[in-house]
């Protein structure tokens, strides 16, 4: 009886979705960081290269809050909900269409797409479950969110464009 081993392929990369999930923790992890967002203020906000800069500090978070009522979850609800709805959308939008092409632009453009999803819908429920949260102010939030994802989405799109379906 002749022994035989069966070769495993296993890929060098992760998966679109792994690896835009990552990038996406890493940049909210970062740039919404209290040194990033005390840094950021200043920046020039009349001039795009600060502008973009405080863009990417919407998602900030704290590791305590102001406000004792509020506590922090509520603080840091925006950097968890764009975490979790990232990796969500970006597991669920792209599957099916990126399975046939892989290394495509496809995958760019899913992964740019999920993560511009992911914070219009973060900003939304965000607005809504905060404290003192009305459907006006939801709305407002949405339209930041969504400018936010758009900005700064294209990070999220490059990290999903090696990884496999």
């Amino acid at each position: 009886m002749a022994l035989t081993t069966r070769p495993r392929t296993i890929s060098r990369y992760g998966t679109a979705a792994g690896t835009g999930t990552l990038a996406a923790l890493l940049l909210v992890a970062v740039c919404g960081s209290p040194m990033y967002v005390g840094w950021v203020r200043h920046t020039d906000p009349n001039g795009a290269g600060g502008w973009f800069l405080r863009l990417l500090a919407w998602p900030a978070w704290r590791l305590h809050a102001d406000d004792p009522a509020q506590g922090v979850l509520a603080t840091d609800l925006r950097a968890i909900l764009l975490v979790i709805l990232a990796g969500a959308l970006l597991y669920l939008l792209p599957a099916a269409q990126v399975a046939r092409v892989q290394g495509s632009a496809s995958q760019f453009f899913s992964g740019w797409a999920a993560y511009t999803l992911a914070a219009g819908f973060t900003a939304l429920l965000a607005a809504l479950l905060g404290p003192g949260g009305s459907l006006l102010a939801a709305f407002q939030a949405t339209g930041t969110g969504v400018a936010y994802g758009f900005f700064a989405g294209w990070i999220i799109g490059l990290a999903s464009l090696g990884g496999r379906a």
